[in-house]
């Protein structure tokens, strides 16, 4: 699996973020503004990962290796009851899927195992914990290991789904992600049409960008969430950003 991460860390992961995060939202005023989801409320937020939860878990529930028709949007239900009934069917569905169980995935850059929506979930549920907690300014403290776990899945997985839509980026160029309190740092290979490249970089290595940072601050910034600290080519750094 991915850098030393395991599905049951994943699930732990993901746990530990749905709890933090219903937590917020249902202190939040539903109607209060999100600001690291532009345009969207407390309640848009609550729907959003309630449906994710259910078109996601599907994947690991049925096993399907062909990609699925979304769940239809829900109607008339409550933003919360709606969320704790997908946080409840995630409790009881993530432990229990193998990570090498066969599932469709949505990147071209992963394979299609159970491991791969696993960690997806472990990670969307911590940026929207994040989105929730950040509007209500009382951010939980994270950890580097995890946040290097997120900068891999965004670079090596997520970035490829991107470069697959029907509107891929057509950047051309290198990036080079260094962490600052931890050793990690990768190379990033953008060539219009193609996947793109991610490899551990090399020692003095010179690229079209450099991006540094401290691993929290790098796995939030890619997602559009704070700044980054960015030299060079804005193309390629626009490539690479998520949101």
């Amino acid at each position: 699996m991915a850098g030393g991460w395991n599905t049951q860390r994943w699930v732990g992961k993901s746990a530990e973020q749905a709890a933090l995060f219903r937590a917020a939202v249902g202190r939040a005023d539903p109607a209060a503004a999100v600001p690291g989801c532009p345009g969207w409320t407390f309640t848009e937020l609550t729907l959003h990962v309630g449906r994710f939860l259910q078109t996601s878990l599907e994947y690991l529930r049925s096993g399907s290796t062909a990609r699925l028709r979304p769940p239809p949007p829900p109607v008339g239900a409550a933003p919360l009851e709606y969320l704790d009934a997908q946080l409840a069917q995630a409790a009881e569905v993530l432990p229990a899927v193998p990570g090498n169980r066969p599932a469709w995935t949505f990147s071209p850059a992963s394979p299609d195992l159970a491991w791969v929506w696993h960690r997806r979930i472990a990670h969307e549920l911590d940026l929207r914990r994040w989105d929730a907690q950040a509007a209500l300014r009382e951010l939980t403290p994270g950890d580097a290991d995890f946040a290097v776990d997120g900068i891999e899945e965004s670079l090596g997985t997520l970035l490829a789904a991107k470069y697959a839509t029907d509107v891929p980026p057509t950047a051309k160029g290198t990036a080079l992600v260094r962490l600052t309190d931890v050793p990690e740092a990768w190379v990033v290979e953008l060539e219009p049409g193609a996947v793109p490249g991610v490899r551990p970089a090399w020692p003095g290595e010179a690229t079209d960008l450099l991006i540094t940072g401290e691993a929290q601050v790098m796995h939030y910034g890619l997602w559009g969430r704070v700044p980054l600290r960015a030299e060079g080519d804005r193309d390629v750094l626009s490539a690479l950003e998520l949101a």
